[in-house]
């Protein structure tokens, strides 16, 4: 994992949560994948005119797309050339057959046309979670990171993929080695980053199925649910609890530190804010999303970043597909908590 102990920017944050924690002073916190530049904003300070966020229905934004908005579509410009995506591939599959990693979660930067704007996709975009930053990027997320709520943690990680939907699908995803193997890693992980935090900790639902309906189809997504119990102080230490559990292991791999390692040394681009975190503290409890499905406005233009779990049992050509799969656009209302 990243060593955020020497990571100034990363203590200074930490402390923040921590002290607005005490207060019970509800606060926005907008994380980035290696912490170099953390926003923490009182709720009551959030400008929409330059951050909106839709946390399961926490909101500063109207729940409709302003008058004359427009729907907006992605087009793909240019996917990251195969030969690239193999060369990444390849440095992974060796750190693997090494023994270095057992899960490493390969992303990359796909060039890409949006018509409208990035609040266009924000309004008409639809998850669990959703977050704009100005001139920066929008978001919208399927994936919870944590939840705390009456001193129980809970993750609930997505790892394993399968485009479509329908029981012979679902049937074909669960049965899956490579995707059990994907699966069974990440909970592991999941479960020792609560075991740093909190105690009691359990896998309450192992491989459970979710269907989201996207504007070019449906994917199952493949989660499962962990908790832990926590000691009644943790407001307090909200911005410590984070950072022992970051950078969310579901978009790294395991172990995590020598992961994220082999992670910069593949993927040769900065991740930024995406596979980072955004979140709410409303006082009494906490919710967060890992910043997953993720359009990045560039001087150039617009990037979609996107990837997905390799294994040493992963094929190059399967992984690759996987990545251009998850580039779409969630045009759909969830319902779901």
């Amino acid at each position: 994992m990243h060593d955020f102990g020497s990571n100034a920017d990363a203590m200074s944050a930490a402390a923040v949560m921590n002290r607005l924690g005490a207060e019970r002073t509800p606060f926005l916190f907008l994380l980035d994948y290696a912490l170099s530049e953390p926003l923490v904003i009182p709720l009551q300070r959030v400008d929409p005119q330059h951050v909106k966020y839709w946390i399961r229905g926490s909101t500063n934004a109207p729940d409709r797309p302003p008058a004359g908005s427009a729907r907006p579509a992605i087009t793909i410009l240019s996917a990251p050339s195969r030969k690239r995506y193999r060369r990444a591939f390849a440095v992974v599959q060796q750190h693997l057959r090494c023994g270095n990693s057992y899960l490493v979660n390969l992303t990359l930067p796909t060039a890409v046309r949006l018509s409208g704007s990035l609040a266009d996709l924000y309004y008409h975009s639809q998850a669990k979670y959703r977050v704009w930053l100005r001139d920066r990027f929008v978001a919208f997320s399927p994936e919870p990171f944590v939840t705390i709520a009456d001193n129980i943690i809970r993750s609930c990680p997505m790892k394993g993929t399968r485009s479509g939907d329908g029981q012979q699908q679902t049937e074909a995803l669960l049965a899956d080695p490579k995707e059990y193997a994907e699966h069974v890693t990440i909970v592991d992980l999941i479960r020792n980053d609560i075991g740093r935090v909190a105690r009691s900790v359990a896998v309450r639902r192992f491989r459970y199925i979710e269907t989201l309906y996207t504007d070019s189809g449906s994917l199952l997504q493949m989660s499962s649910e962990i908790t832990g119990e926590l000691r009644p102080d943790w407001p307090t230490r909200i911005g410590d609890i984070m950072l022992a559990m970051l950078p969310p292991g579901s978009v790294t791999g395991a172990p995590k530190r020598m992961t994220c390692r082999i992670i910069a040394e593949a993927e040769q681009y900065q991740r930024g804010f995406y596979t980072g975190v955004v979140g709410i503290f409303d006082g009494t409890s906490l919710d967060s999303g890992v910043l997953i499905r993720f359009v990045e406005q560039c001087a150039d233009g617009y990037v979609f970043k996107s990837g997905g779990g390799i294994t040493v049992d992963s094929r190059a050509e399967r992984e690759y597909q996987e990545l251009l799969d998850k580039i779409y656009v969630p045009l759909y209302r969830d319902n779901s908590n």
